[in-house]
């Protein structure tokens, strides 16, 4: 279709000013933009200073509002190579339970003492105690006060931690290559004015090669003469026990536990002595591991004590031949004094729901 376009000089004039208004609109900004920054960098400096000062600020302020809010106190720091905590708490984990109170704890290392293994059970409260105890010591350092109800800190120059590991594998290292990368750079690089929070060594390999290896980091820190930094060295070994009538620098210490009726409740509180159990069983139950399985590792648990953990005979249908009720018990007694033939379905009905209220619950 043919078609002509009229226009007139006003309208041309406009287009050009439509057209043009971006690129124009750009040029402007870019033009105050600098100006802007021309302005302010003839104050940068000040306004750093300004920046930094309010950024301190902010710090203190918050670690004061902490610390009236949560009862820290204030903290006695000096040049001797003391750690004294009484009643610590961890600022984070306090925060986080609910319905249930923190047990506060004790680290207060004696004259002469190096190292102190720590043994207990998992879920007891041993990796939360030695978390506290490096918080509690950087937070003194930086000028905050500390949750505890006092704390008497030497001054160290670093704090080392070996706390949980992970695959490195874009780097072709497994767990365990990392936590004896970890260990070897604490060993070469702690000074006696170093604070030690190693957690579990040697978990990541087979018992022995594990046990041996946590034997001899323990024998290095205490012994080598440019070491002898203070260590908190948390264990499931307890056979690393022995190592306090060894080395006089070593002291054992472990997590409260209490049993009653067959459970066991994890008190949180460390208590010196080394622990005789581990209780990784009860463990696994509170976790949910079905009942057949916490039966049959019992029953290896006993054959591997007697056996003093040489292996163990296999019954292939020990799993399908698990016994329903123990050789002897109220329920059981009741089933054989339980006339079936004369019971009508209502009254074994009955039976049944008596039985579940009595011995289920």
């Amino acid at each position: 279709m043919n078609a002509e376009r009229f226009i007139t000089p006003e309208m041309k004039e406009y287009e050009i000013m439509v057209l043009n208004a971006e690129e124009q609109i750009r040029e402007l900004e870019t033009r105050l933009f600098r100006e802007v920054c021309t302005t302010l960098s003839r104050s940068s400096h000040k306004m750093l200073k300004t920046a930094g000062i309010l950024a301190e600020l902010d710090v203190l302020s918050s670690l004061g509002e902490a610390a009236a809010l949560e009862g820290y106190s204030r903290p006695e720091v000096n040049e001797s190579g003391d750690l004294e905590i009484h009643d610590g708490r961890h600022p984070v984990v306090e925060l986080t339970l609910k319905n249930e109170r923190f047990v506060p704890n004790d680290v207060s290392f004696e004259k002469g003492e190096i190292i102190r293994l720590i043994t207990g059970p998992n879920m007891s409260g041993k990796s939360t105690y030695l978390r506290q105890a490096a918080l509690i010591v950087l937070m003194a350092q930086i000028g905050s006060f500390v949750p505890a109800r006092s704390a008497r800190i030497g001054l160290v120059d670093r704090i080392f931690t070996r706390i949980g590991a992970q695959d490195e594998i874009h780097a072709g290292q497994s767990t365990f290559m990392v936590e004896m990368i970890e260990s070897a750079n604490i060993l070469h690089h702690a000074t006696p004015r170093s604070l030690l929070i190693l957690d579990e060594i040697g978990r990541g390999t087979s018992t022995y090669d594990g046990l041996s290896i946590a034997w001899g980091i323990v024998e290095y820190i205490h012994n080598h003469p440019h070491l002898r930094a203070k260590t908190l060295f948390s264990t499931h070994y307890h056979e690393l026990t022995q190592l306090a009538d060894l080395l006089p620098g070593v002291r054992n210490y472990n997590v409260a536990v209490s049993e009653a009726e067959n459970k066991v409740i994890f008190l949180h509180k460390i208590v010196p002595g080394g622990a005789d159990r581990s209780y990784g069983i009860h463990v696994a139950q509170m976790a949910g591991l079905p009942s057949a399985v916490i039966q049959r590792a019992n029953e290896i648990l006993l054959e591997l004590e007697k056996t003093s953990g040489r292996a163990v005979r296999i019954d292939p249908h020990a799993a399908q031949q698990a016994a329903l009720f123990p050789e002897t018990s109220p329920l059981l007694d009741d089933l054989r004094a339980l006339d079936v033939n004369s019971l009508s379905p209502i009254e074994a009905l009955n039976k049944l729901f008596e039985w579940q209220k009595k011995f289920i619950t």
